[in-house]
């Protein structure tokens, strides 16, 4: 690669790690703060929090790392051609293919990357979050174990303990189940013992020497229930779930694409929408590998102007949010049915002709216009 071919890619590299640490953080804080207020509002503490959003971090970067390559090319070229330098560039004879070839190789990079993350960390991480976030909503003791508060463990859920004594007995405990909206049920109890989860339930709750009361809200009559002992599930009552099944994209990628019987009735999921989820990983290192290189078709349209590049970038960026929109078309019918599963290619093949077809117009000249009228055809 020549002297300009390996300043153009450090120039794109430098501005694609700018570009990319700055939409992360957006990103990440757009969606921090609601994780916070779940978090907090539930009883864990701040290290938990900071472990949850390190856990999502990687489904971030792979969604703003192929935005943050489209806009770091089009800043670098647009920065280029407004201090002079691709003028000079290309009246020393590089044309639009020896431009290509340093944006190919960061195209390459930023594949690889989101390659990356599609295969193998994203789904490392989310495997990693669900279960954390079970531990967490089985952590009862964090979110009922605290004095003289009134908690909401889950919707619709508060309870209140007077005391915990030093052998963990809970004194003085109110409980109240608001989640059905026919029905108001309020548990109160002298002492009550937590117990770990077994054989797959959640946490029991039981309490001695209290009494139920339950209300009919439509014809306001209320049951009271005295008891000497009474076992409670509180992963029931905290809305917390025994089983889950799978989300597709926590499963490796050959797992995936082949899909088999057992995988579909693990999942859930149609075994069409397994396969595509397969091949939509790899469609879109594809497709962010190609976007630099169609961002620098548009950029180089035309000729110098003092008004810069700014219709060039318009239309860059027209063409990149329409085939952001055919992917999200394609994810609708190739998930729906596996005849389909070829059109999940269709975006990064688009993206490839868009930008070999710009740049066989780039080699071309500005002058392309004025031929054609000489030889009498329509422009």
């Amino acid at each position: 690669m020549s002297t300009f071919g390996r300043y153009l890619a450090g120039r794109l590299l430098m501005h694609f790690g700018f570009f990319s640490l700055v939409l992360v953080a957006v990103y990440w804080v757009n969606r921090a703060i609601g994780l916070f207020d779940r978090l907090i509002a539930g009883g864990s503490n701040l290290l938990i929090f900071v472990e949850f959003t390190a856990l999502a971090l990687p489904n971030v970067v792979a969604l703003v790392l192929p935005v943050a390559a489209l806009v770091a090319t089009i800043y670098a070229v647009n920065r280029m051609a407004g201090d002079g330098e691709l003028v000079v560039a290309q009246t020393a004879g590089i044309g639009p293919w020896r431009l290509l070839r340093p944006v190919l190789l960061f195209g390459a990079i930023v594949g690889l990357m989101v390659a990356l993350l599609a295969h193998v960390l994203v789904p490392a991480s989310r495997i990693a979050l669900a279960e954390r976030g079970r531990e967490v909503s089985d952590d009862v003791t964090a979110r009922l174990l605290r004095e003289g508060e009134f908690l909401h463990p889950g919707r619709g859920v508060t309870a209140y303990l007077r005391e915990i004594t030093p052998d963990g007995a809970l004194l003085g405990l109110f409980l109240q189940d608001r989640r059905d909206a026919g029905l108001r049920t309020t548990y109160t109890a002298e002492r009550a013992y937590l117990y770990p989860a077994e054989n797959g339930g959640g946490p029991r709750l039981v309490m001695v020497d209290g009494m139920a009361q339950t209300l009919d809200v439509a014809t306001r009559s209320l049951v009271v229930t005295t008891f000497d002992d009474f076992a409670y599930d509180l992963g029931r009552l905290a809305g917390m779930r025994d089983a889950r099944h799978p989300d597709p994209r926590e499963l490796p990628t050959p797992v995936l694409l082949d899909a088999d019987p057992e995988v579909v009735a693990l999942t859930g999921a149609a075994r069409s929408e397994l396969r595509y989820e397969g091949h939509a990983r790899s469609a879109g290192a594809i497709r962010a590998a190609l976007m630099p290189a169609m961002a620098l078709g548009f950029l180089l349209l035309g000729g110098y102007s003092r008004l810069g590049l700014w219709r060039q970038i318009a239309a860059a960026v027209l063409a990149a949010v329409l085939l952001e929109l055919t992917a999200n078309i394609v994810e609708t019918v190739a998930s729906a049915d596996e005849a389909w599963l070829w059109t999940t290619y269709l975006p990064p093949l688009a993206a490839a002709a868009l930008a070999a077809a710009l740049l066989w117009r780039d080699t071309l000249g500005p002058s392309l216009e004025r031929r054609l009228l000489r030889a009498g055809r329509p422009a």
